[in-house]
């Protein structure tokens, strides 16, 4: 089953080039992050890690193929200024606590993808009511978005979900007939009180039978957004 908001795991996103400014959230379990780092070396160290963790009932057959294709999607996410990207995999399986085991895949799994960018922002410091409304003037102006402020503990940020139906061809079905696919995208932009940037957070689904579900994922992670070090001992001033 989907997890819980309460279900979470740290995750500390350091920009790939090193010039940006740190922020820090909690990502609910479940959520793979992809290798993405600032040196190749690093990105290596980190795609091996990642597929043993992906495909943890597999073995040196799966995970040493499979590692350098991850680097490279992660070297070109990092490239694209993406800090952070991750895969959410989450059994759609109802929940049964008669025993600890963990559901199979085949009973059902919904599937999203998260990234984290930064871009910068034309803005004086702290001024982060500006920026979002700026960016919320600029989203409401495509009718096909749906675009509303929020006012998160953070900051303020604004948050625009789109929803797409795209027609797929036979080759690309199991049964070789012509079908729809409903996908569901929620983008959140965050202004930075620590510096002219803004954070933008991508959640993607084709999974729409939970999107509701997912959705909730995506507000969990929000919660816990922070631009200052949560666990950094408050600053005495005299």
């Amino acid at each position: 089953m989907l997890p819980s908001a309460d279900s979470t795991n740290a995750q500390h996103v350091s920009p790939a080039n090193g010039d940006l400014p740190p922020l820090w959230f909690l990502a609910p379990e479940g959520f793979f992050a992809l290798p993405v780092a600032a040196t190749p070396e690093e990105r290596a160290a980190r795609a091996h890690s990642f597929v043993r963790e992906l495909y943890s009932r597999g073995d040196e057959n799966i995970w040493e193929p499979a590692a350098p294709y991850y680097e490279a999607i992660a070297e070109m996410m990092g490239n694209t200024g993406v800090s952070y990207a991750a895969m959410g995999l989450f059994s759609t399986a109802e929940e049964d606590d008669s025993d600890g085991t963990r559901y199979e895949p085949s009973e059902g799994v919904a599937q999203c993808a998260l990234t984290v960018a930064i871009s910068p922002t034309d803005q004086a410091p702290g001024d982060t009511d500006t920026v979002a409304q700026g960016i919320l003037a600029t989203l409401s102006n495509d009718p096909y978005n749906d675009a509303i402020w929020l006012d998160l503990p953070c900051g303020p940020a604004v948050s625009c979900i789109t929803v797409r139906e795209y027609d797929l061809n036979p080759d690309m079905t199991a049964d070789g007939q012509e079908a729809k696919l409903l996908t569901g995208q929620i983008q959140v932009h965050v202004p930075f009180p620590t510096g002219p940037f803004t954070a933008v957070f991508t959640l993607y689904t084709a999974s729409m039978d939970h999107w509701n579900q997912i959705y909730g994922l995506m507000t969990a992670i929000l919660q816990t957004l922070s631009f200052v070090d949560p666990v950094a001992e408050p600053v005495e001033k005299n």
